[in-house]
């Protein structure tokens, strides 16, 4: 699209120990993400969509409106913070995905959420 807004995403991801029960292959991680608005006019997220890999290569799509059940409106200049969640099978894998947002002429646009690394501490090198 030409012309989309400028938006920052910034991923921080931990994993979930009290949560978690390895003995059960139950790993449970968190994830906070930052999604910065570098343009000039207001944005609205509608929708995600993540792909979730284990370790063992196993994908699962996620997909549905807004986020931790909002649609936030973010301002120029302004971020929008949520903590979510993933349950893996396995003490390692990734998640990447996109945003649907539109822009304050409601034309829509898509913003790419980078992969980034579900590990428990003792993976990461």
């Amino acid at each position: 699209m030409i012309n989309a807004p400028r938006v920052c995403i910034q991923v921080q991801s931990f994993y979930v120990e009290a949560q978690s029960q390895p003995d059960e292959d139950r790993f449970i991680f968190a994830y906070t993400i930052t999604i910065r608005n570098l343009g000039r006019h207001d944005i609205k997220l509608l929708n995600r969509y993540w792909i979730i890999t284990n370790g063992n290569g196993k994908q699962t799509e996620v997909q549905g409106e807004g986020v931790v059940g909002l649609q936030p409106l973010i301002l120029p200049g302004n971020d929008f913070q949520y903590t979510s969640g993933a349950i893996l099978e396995t003490p390692m894998g990734t998640m990447e995905g996109h945003y649907q947002m539109i822009d304050h002429q409601g034309e829509a646009f898509q913003v790419a959420i980078p992969v980034f690394r579900l590990a428990i501490p003792s993976l990461i090198h």
